[in-house]
């Protein structure tokens, strides 16, 4: 299906453009450099021959970023799962979930649904502000990426969130593929996921009729990602005192770079993906008279109910709301030998904190409170 040329700017290339910018990318040393650093078993050249061959975005996905995802689980993960038994693997859907990892969060869901049978896979909503250099974003592209459109002011926000909405619905209803978007603009930084209203209101805008007509046509799922170990954590809590100790304080365009390499390359114990049933059946028990204020926080709250009600609970997420307390509370869900993994764990994570006078105690707490805070919403979501 051709799509609109008002969505040019926003939308992953077509199966037509593919050469064109594999041809790009060949000439673009600083993709070089990348390419080797992620296929270092792959003469750069096989890899341009190869992606030349490539017919479609699905045909780059199982060719380069499949392998490469495989390879980084197999090196630096202990496994990982997905249950979408709610799912019919022929319908489409839009995923909103929580976000964890820059990178990894959208591209395993993709490598997931290959391995569980769905017929497509997933363009992935990334914000501009990581599209850090040309080559960059050309591979999300490839990647069925699609770029939200970040730091604009507030007329040139709602335009663009207008045209964004407009596209997602496009790719669900006459495309007829699957839409990933998180939960909120960026990562929670301390874990406590929560929806932010303002993208359901985005969502609604690009759809024909009522708000409740237009949400159930992009039949969204809410999906949630539990990983074990979070690679970034240290980061994040060096983010957090930082803006502690200057309100002012923002991250750099480096500091993303980092990240996305730290989160890549780090290692991440189990990895679990597990997605609730569409919110279509939930939608139609709203009373239509509903106001719309209201309307929006009741579909946050839902998503947020069953993301946290099926987060995989971890030995470190036990340990770490007991060593948050001082108490021995969940001591019956880990062993000792798990408790001295992560407690080791932890101290290796304190270290690699680099600030002129880093505050452990608080680092510390930072650090424990993201591995806790699942825990918490789990047993409240789940607790009659």
């Amino acid at each position: 299906m051709t799509t609109p040329a008002e969505f040019d700017d926003i939308r992953p290339y077509n199966p037509d453009e593919i050469p064109s910018v594999v041809n790009e990318l060949a000439q673009d040393p600083l993709f070089k450099e990348a390419i080797s650093l992620a296929l270092p078993d792959m003469p750069f050249e096989a890899v341009i021959a190869t992606a030349r061959q490539c017919k479609s975005l699905l045909d780059i996905q199982k060719t380069f970023v499949y392998s490469f995802l495989k390879n980084i689980l197999a090196k630096l993960s202990d496994g990982i799962d997905m249950q979408a038994d709610y799912l019919n693997r022929n319908e489409n859907f839009l995923f909103i979930s929580n976000h964890r990892d820059i990178v990894l969060d959208a591209a395993l869901l993709s490598e997931m649904m290959v391995d569980n049978g769905f017929t497509k896979t997933a363009e992935l909503c990334t914000g501009d502000n990581l599209l850090i250099v040309p080559w960059i974003k050309k591979l999300v592209r490839l990647n069925k990426g699609i770029i939200v459109k970040r730091a604009l002011g507030l007329r040139e926000q709602l335009v663009s969130s207008k045209e964004l909405s407009r596209y997602i619905h496009f790719v669900i209803t006459q495309k007829h593929d699957n839409v990933w978007i998180a939960q909120r603009e960026g990562r929670a930084k301390d874990s406590n996921d929560m929806t932010q209203e303002s993208i359901i209101k985005m969502l609604s805008m690009g759809g024909t009729g009522s708000i409740k007509e237009s949400l159930s046509d992009l039949n969204i799922v809410p999906l949630t990602i539990s990983y074990e170990f979070d690679p970034c954590d240290f980061l994040k809590a060096r983010e957090f005192q930082l803006k502690r100790d200057n309100p002012d304080y923002k991250k750099t365009r480096d500091d993303d770079i980092f990240s996305m390499k730290i989160g890549l390359f780090g290692y991440k114990g189990h990895i679990h993906y597990q997605a609730g049933a569409s919110l279509n059946d939930w939608l139609e028990t709203i009373p239509e008279n509903t106001p719309k204020n209201e309307f929006f926080d009741l579909i946050a709250h839902r998503i947020d109910h069953v993301i946290h009600s099926n987060y995989r609970m971890y030995a470190n997420n036990y340990i770490a709301s007991d060593l948050l307390t001082g108490e021995e509370q969940f001591i019956h869900m880990y062993s000792s030998a798990e408790k001295e993994r992560f407690t080791q764990y932890l101290q290796k994570q304190l270290q690699r904190i680099q600030l002129q006078e880093p505050d452990f105690a608080f680092l510390k707490h930072k650090i424990l409170e993201m591995y806790a805070n699942p825990l918490y919403n789990y047993l409240k979501a789940t607790r009659p």
